[in-house]
């Protein structure tokens, strides 16, 4: 999932992450139980419906090609191909072949992962409770008394921040080795073990490690031969890029329908999201993970896999919601249990729901980004809630009733949140800083969170219906807050993403970033107007010399600051976008432009101090204008220097 900063630092992206998965949350307001029969999960029905709803929305939201698997009571219902595999400008389109077209699945390339360790679990190889290190042959950098564990990182609770340089590597260079991509610049421990969702690409990589260190041979020869293979996975790969006997095959990647072509993504940790697979492939790895097959685990071990992974004693009141599986998102929908995973990389972008009690799954993968960005996660999230309405509707008639304690509870939650998926120990902690999630108190008893929209991009409205337990108003999304001895600690959105209460410190940055820039700006625009003027009205400068010094000083810095802002909004921009990763000498370059600029405020204060010593012996109106303007610029650096060093822009590390 590498467009993590792009879905997190933007005000509505974050429900991109998290509104897919949040479409099985828990079930909200029940409706009453339908009068019309429910369709059999048929061939026939299932293409029906598939063709009624997949081409036109593919060709609303300007996507080139997608690929579908439905399986159920234990075998194939169908396999779908929409649109091309390849956007020819000569209008040569070349379709989707399900048995044959290889689409990326992005980061459902975890759940790989979880089947490979539950199957060293079953062999007695590996425990999920020892600790990791037990099992690694380098030392693990941990902050922490509690160890991490298999659980941990299967269930992205081992509190590790998140990195995004290096997740989607150059495409013309090699991605990196496992190894290499779980030792070099790990990302710090932010969290204790077992406590807080926050997603990891470098935990299931770092599981996957402890794969190849366990059976001593490279983690994709062990996948071939012990899942692939014996799933009946004939096309799947982990290969960067597929093999040349694979080259025909493998789906091109686009941003949109006629839009510029998007290069094979070098996925880096590799397992964690670098398979490609036909719909076939999907078939047989979902039809492996139901009940009643034994092809990859035996049924204790695929039970254990498929139950909450961890309890209320390690994640409080986040367990009264929706919680981790090993490897899999855990929810339900309608009353029927659900364990889904999504991927996204640049260009495709996928979603699979397993429905384990009822025996069935759908995956879908779209080779394209659409024309609004947003887009794909539109369509994901119809297909799941039009898949599981039509084939396994709600038979309750138990509506949820709000608590007495709804307004006191919703006054008590109220305030700014930051996402618990983020860095800290890099520059980066201000881009997350600055992407404030607000929960906001609404009419009655209700509250609605800015991360959670409905289709139209408006935050929906939750009930509490339980204590600390909120339910979407005529939905099914559900939101569980941990609360304790008196304050907020975590919401969670959904299994692997939590909100923390924002940090006073933090939460002053938006202002402290507009305020000095806007004083700072006008400050740099000023002193070349006025010596202009100056000139023009062949007016001689009052200042002395040692003024003199200390305003060209300080406009230095504020040059410095100046360019400073150009380097790091080509850094944001780069970051927010498909850009290649940002190189060190850019950042570095940033970081000492800011440095610079934040020295800016000794000059300041000594010309502040030198004009009110003058304006103390020689009082005059201009004399004390001129010191209040002093005084202000000063403001000004100091709070540029505040927002540098709470923001991590002059932090060390720029192992983003």
């Amino acid at each position: 999932m590498h467009l993590l900063v792009r879905r997190l630092v933007r005000t509505g992206a974050l429900a991109m992450a998290v509104g897919l998965f949040l479409s099985l949350g828990a079930a909200g307001a029940h409706a009453a139980p339908r009068a019309v029969e429910t369709p059999e999960l048929t061939r026939e029905d299932v293409n029906a419906w598939l063709d009624g709803m997949l081409p036109s929305l593919l060709e609303r939201e300007a996507i080139v090609g997608a690929t579908v698997a439905v399986v159920g009571d234990g075998g194939v219902v169908t396999e779908r191909g929409y649109g091309a595999v390849e956007d020819a400008s000569d209008g040569e389109q070349v379709p989707v072949v399900p048995e044959e077209s290889l689409f990326r699945i992005g980061s459902i390339s975890k759940l790989v992962t979880a089947t490979a360790v539950m199957q060293l679990v079953e062999r007695d190889l590996v425990d999920l409770d020892a600790p990791v290190g037990e099992y690694l042959d380098f030392s693990l950098e941990t902050r922490f008394a509690t160890p991490v564990t298999l659980r941990h990182l299967l269930t992205h609770t081992a509190g590790f921040e998140d990195k995004v340089a290096g997740v989607i590597g150059d495409p013309t260079a090699a991605a990196p080795s496992l190894r290499e991509a779980v030792t070099v610049d790990p990302p710090e421990q932010i969290f204790e073990p077992g406590t807080t969702p926050a997603y990891s690409n470098y935990s299931n990589g770092l599981a996957a490690y402890v794969v190849e260190q366990v059976v001593g041979e490279p983690y994709a020869k062990y996948v071939q031969r012990e899942i692939f293979d014996p799933a009946g996975m004939s096309n799947a790969t982990l290969d960067q890029p597929v093999a040349a006997s694979q080259q025909e095959n493998m789906s091109h990647g686009y941003a949109y329908a006629g839009g510029d072509e998007i290069p094979f993504e070098m996925n880096s940790p590799a397992p964690a999201g670098a398979i490609s697979a036909t719909a076939s492939d999907m078939s047989a790895f979902m039809l492996a993970l139901l009940p009643g097959s034994t092809a990859l685990l035996q049924p204790a071990s695929l039970d254990e896999m498929q139950a909450p992974a961890l309890s209320e004693e390690q994640l409080g009141g986040l367990a009264a919601g929706p919680r981790m599986a090993v490897g899999f998102f855990g929810g339900d929908r309608n009353g029927h249990r659900i364990l889904s995973h999504g991927g996204d990389l640049t260009a495709f972008h996928a979603q699979l729901d397993l429905y384990p009690d009822d025996r069935a799954g759908i995956y879908i993968s779209l080779n394209s980004t659409g024309i609004r960005g947003d887009g794909t996660t539109a369509i994901r999230d119809m297909l799941s809630r039009a898949f599981s309405d039509r084939y396994f509707p709600d038979e309750r008639d138990d509506a949820s009733a709000a608590t007495e304690t709804a307004g006191e509870h919703a006054d008590a939650i109220a305030g700014a949140y930051q996402v618990a998926r983020r860095s800290e120990s890099t520059f980066m902690r201000l881009f997350f800083a600055l992407s404030e999630v607000d929960v906001v108190r609404g009419g009655g008893s209700t509250v609605s969170i800015s991360a959670l929209t409905d289709a139209s991009g408006a935050p929906v409205d939750l009930i509490e219906v339980e204590p600390w337990v909120w339910e979407e108003v005529e939905g099914q999304r559900r939101v569980a807050v941990d609360y304790e001895n008196g304050e907020v600690r975590a919401i969670g959105l959904n299994p692997a993403f939590a909100l923390q209460p924002m940090p006073a410190t933090s939460a002053v940055l938006p202002m402290f970033a507009g305020v000095s820039g806007a004083i700072l700006l006008l400050t740099l625009l000023a002193g070349p107007l006025m010596w202009l003027l100056r000139r023009w009205y062949q007016q001689p400068s009052q200042a002395t010399r040692s003024e003199s010094v200390l305003s060209w000083t300080r406009f230095a810095c504020l040059l410095a600051l100046a360019c400073a802002g150009v380097l790091w909004g080509v850094i944001a921009s780069a970051l927010l976008s498909d850009a290649p990763p940002v190189s060190e000498a850019l950042i570095r370059g940033a970081q000492v432009l800011t440095l610079v600029a934040v020295l800016g405020v000794v000059p300041a204060v000594l010309l502040a101090v030198i004009r009110g010593r003058r304006t103390w012996n020689e009082p005059s109106r201009r004399g004390w204008l001129r010191c209040i303007a002093a005084l202000i610029v000063v403001a000004g650096f100091i709070g540029l220097g505040y927002v540098a060093v709470i923001g991590g822009l002059l932090a060390p590390s720029i192992s983003y």
